[in-house]
């Protein structure tokens, strides 16, 4: 059976997101490697694990959804003779970013997305993972964890709606084009959860029109989501399991590399995960980075603007340039 925090109700939501705060609490407050038994010692979640095998199975997750994150997690030993004893950490020069600069406009609009986020909760659980790292003999450095908040990626109108709906368990309504349709179609759903998969924001709910459980990614939905019934009239089935359903929906692996020029000290967040960076001219690197469906990817290397140029290959250029195209024509 799937560990409840990894299912819909967002109490086990928020435990899981502490957990991830947590580790990554614990694998900046030092630069040594610390051993999985330091790791679960550290991160109360991990600890109230019944079984090794629970705690191996979290670990493996949450280290990918890391790396997915684009956090620089590191494999390695702080000992030159005994190598076969395996550590973690994250790199703390690759995970800081460049000072940034908002406006006025940015900053109002960041000022909203942050009250997304109840932070205080988060804040004692990361307080209580440096005690018990200093309580295992490491002795946490507390300036490299400066500025670290809880981020949430949620570009697409529909994210706030849809989470407000799910909160109070209202049905809703709104237009959804499937791929390889030119028009949307209406859809009637009861919404169970929200599920984020590489950057993109995922709807698991009941379609009432089918009879049937369907998932539905944010960027696909256009138009305004619309109430479509009373607050209180969705039940949410206690044993759904929204993580699996929402794996099945998305590809299992990536849909290729692409070339991009990318100016230099621009794009961080493709930096990160990126294959390889070779300077060209001009202050431009070439780089190269996987994705996994071109209309995401589009999608996220519209937000870098003029920093960042697709090369290659002609699908994801294309893509691109119609997004960008999009927002040229757009009304101010």
């Amino acid at each position: 059976m799937a560990n409840r925090e990894e299912r819909g109700d967002g109490v086990m939501s928020a435990r899981r997101t502490e957990r991830l705060l947590n580790l990554v609490i614990c694998l900046l407050a030092t630069r040594r490697y610390l051993s999985k038994e330091q790791i679960r010692a550290s991160v109360e979640q991990y600890a109230s694990c019944q079984t090794e095998d629970a705690f191996e199975r979290m670990f493996e997750r949450d280290k990918d959804e890391l790396r997915e994150m684009g956090i620089p997690l590191e494999t390695g030993s702080n000992s030159a003779w005994f190598t076969d004893e395996v550590g973690y950490r994250i790199d703390r020069d690759r995970y800081a970013l460049p000072e940034v600069a908002f406006d006025p406009e940015e900053m109002a609009i960041l000022g909203l997305a942050a009250r997304v986020w109840q932070t205080a909760s988060l804040a004692e659980a990361g307080s209580g993972a440096l005690l018990k790292l200093k309580a295992s003999g490491v002795e946490p450095d507390e300036s490299s964890l400066v500025g670290i908040e809880p981020r949430i990626r949620a570009t697409e109108p529909a994210f706030l709606p849809l989470l407000h709906a799910k909160q109070v368990r209202r049905p809703v309504s709104f237009a959804y084009r499937k791929p390889g349709e030119r028009e949307p179609m209406r859809r009637h759903i009861e919404p169970w959860g929200l599920r984020q998969r590489r950057g993109r924001w995922y709807l698991v709910g009941h379609d009432r029109d089918r009879e049937a459980v369907r998932v539905f990614r944010l960027g696909r939905i256009s138009g305004t989501v619309r109430a479509d019934g009373p607050d209180g009239s969705v039940v949410i089935p206690p044993d759904v399991d929204l993580d699996s359903l929402v794996d099945r929906y998305t590809p299992t692996a990536p849909a290729g590399v692409a070339k991009l020029h990318i100016k230099s000290e621009g794009g961080q967040g493709l930096r990160r995960r990126a294959m390889s960076a070779v300077p060209t001219e001009d202050g431009w690197d070439e780089v190269m980075v996987t994705y996994w469906d071109e209309e995401s990817f589009a999608d996220e290397l519209a937000q870098y603007g003029p920093d960042v140029v697709a090369v290659d290959p002609p699908e994801v250029k294309d893509t691109l340039m119609a997004r960008l195209k999009l927002l040229a024509e757009w009304p101010a």
